[in-house]
């Protein structure tokens, strides 16, 4: 008999809760550590959607990158994921900038993997890895090659012609750590989203800025941590979403 405790202490392992930025709000945010469970649905985030997709299912507990609840809350609306949660004896595990940085099964590794980088490379304390192109190209040619190994709608690209071989990432809402990058050498730097002033600094320091898209740069972890969690509890069925995909549409 596996317990949610169990699973949390496996996390543990390879994403340690008191790795994960100070802002941030990770672990069992919803139900009891002692509950059985036999069938897991993970997803990037939980939306009132996948609630009714784990309920469906007849799953314990929902494993999630994105955390259910990062602001104290002050009501509970009955339409609201925790409330359904709750009402629908549903756990929440949510595993954020702990899993972001982690080395094993970690979403920046598991970025670079899907770009097919040589050479990974994690830097102490920084939410940034990096990892070489097995050829030099252009940014224009790596972030049309992101574009299809992510399966991005859309990607942009700044100083396109540059030639680039060392990459640096940082997954999700990641144009933050531009700068960070650059000093530590990237010759480019992809993210999921960046704000006005990252494309200037992108342009004032000649290193291609590409953003894919923060659904896009982060559900890639959600298959390989599903085959990690199934490897060690092989009495309890995980399963990905179906119902979650990214929340924009491009017209």
């Amino acid at each position: 008999m596996t317990k949610i405790q169990d699973i949390v202490e496996f996390c543990q392992e390879f994403a340690p809760f008191d790795t994960a930025a100070s802002f941030d709000n990770v672990g069992l945010l919803v139900g009891s550590k002692d509950a059985e469970v036999t069938k897991v649905l993970l997803a990037l985030d939980i939306t009132k959607e996948v609630v009714a997709e784990a309920t469906g299912l007849g799953a314990e507990l929902i494993i999630s990158h994105h955390p259910v609840i990062f602001n104290p809350l002050k009501s509970m609306d009955s339409r609201s994921v925790p409330y359904l949660l709750a009402n629908n004896s549903l756990s929440a595990l949510c595993l954020h900038t702990n899993l972001d940085i982690a080395i094993n099964t970690g979403v920046n590794l598991c970025l670079a993997n899907t770009l097919e980088l040589e050479n990974i490379t994690f830097y102490e304390g920084e939410f940034v890895v990096s990892g070489t192109l097995k050829e030099e190209t252009s940014a224009e040619c790596f972030a049309k090659f992101a574009k299809e190994k992510l399966g991005a709608k859309t990607v942009t690209c700044t100083v396109k012609d540059k030639l680039v071989k060392n990459i640096f990432m940082c997954s999700g809402a990641g144009g933050s750590e531009f700068m960070k990058a650059v000093e530590l050498g990237a010759d480019a730097f992809i993210t999921g989203e960046a704000h006005h002033h990252n494309y200037l600094e992108s342009i004032h320091e000649n290193v291609p800025l590409i953003v894919a898209g923060h659904f896009e740069t982060e559900d890639i972890v959600i298959n390989p941590l599903k085959e990690k969690l199934a490897e060690k509890f092989t009495e309890v069925e995980f399963i990905k979403s179906a119902t979650l995909t990214s929340p924009l549409y491009f017209v």
